[in-house]
């Protein structure tokens, strides 16, 4: 199975940081979070090659530098500024492939989530969560404006399931990218539309740590959460990788 990273987007919210590096570049311990994501993928038999979609005649040319001296099987396509789903078909795939949003963390159990997608055999499978930490106090209040219970930043089960930036798709999705021209949103304009036929499952990651690092802020502010997730990924056991 390949996998796909995402790693050509403009890294808005991150400004003025990305004016100069992108997103994905952003060092935790050293390394950048794309090396973290490589490394990860690549501890799994499963995966078979890795390819990374970034805008190479721009600042997508540092992620290919910096991995210019290194052994990995790593493949470089150039963005074609068509979306998150117009830009797949700049990539050779066939079959069931992982896409991977590159500024998502997550010591996701890939092979536990193929297993869903192949047992339901879906059309994509999305990783999701049920579960969030909020970042805030919550109060249960009467009508009469009486705080009955206060919690502090607590853990909230979520009235929808949280999509995250990391899927499996086969060729379903791919033949209704490629039937459609011009710019394609990979939620909007084709996983919006498969929902209605049943064929994209949900797979739940329950209690396991996820962050969507949009900027150095994030960082910050989810510190233990960043280093908690990085050290199960660097840790990624045997047993996962079979």
């Amino acid at each position: 199975m390949k996998a796909v990273i995402m790693a050509g987007g403009q890294g808005k919210r991150a400004r003025p940081f990305t004016e100069y590096f992108p997103k994905t570049m952003m060092p935790i311990n050293g390394k950048p979070i794309i090396q973290y994501i490589t490394d990860y993928l690549e501890s799994f038999d499963a995966i078979s090659d890795i390819i990374i979609i970034t805008d190479l005649a721009n600042m997508g040319a540092q992620i290919q530098n910096y991995y210019k001296h290194s052994d990995k099987p790593i493949t470089f396509v150039q963005d074609g500024s068509d979306g998150t789903g117009g830009d797949l078909r700049c990539v050779d795939v066939e079959g069931d492939f992982i896409l991977w949003f590159s500024d998502n963390l997550c010591a996701l159990n890939i092979p536990s989530m193929a297993e869903l997608y192949k047992a339901k055999s879906a059309s994509a499978c999305i990783a999701t969560r049920s579960y969030r930490q909020e970042e805030t106090g919550f109060a249960t209040v009467t009508e009469e404006s009486i705080i009955q219970e206060f919690r502090e930043k607590p853990v909230l089960r979520l009235p929808h399931q949280e999509c995250l930036g990391i899927y499996m798709l086969g060729d379903n999705v791919m033949k209704a990218i490629r039937e459609k021209k011009g710019h394609v949103n990979l939620s909007y304009d084709i996983l919006e539309e498969l929902s209605k036929t049943d064929t994209i499952v949900s797979y739940d990651i329950g209690s396991t740590p996820w962050v969507d690092i949009e900027s150095p802020i994030i960082l910050d502010r989810h510190h233990d959460t960043v280093q908690t997730i990085i050290q199960q990924m660097e840790s990624a056991s045997p047993s996962q990788t079979e």
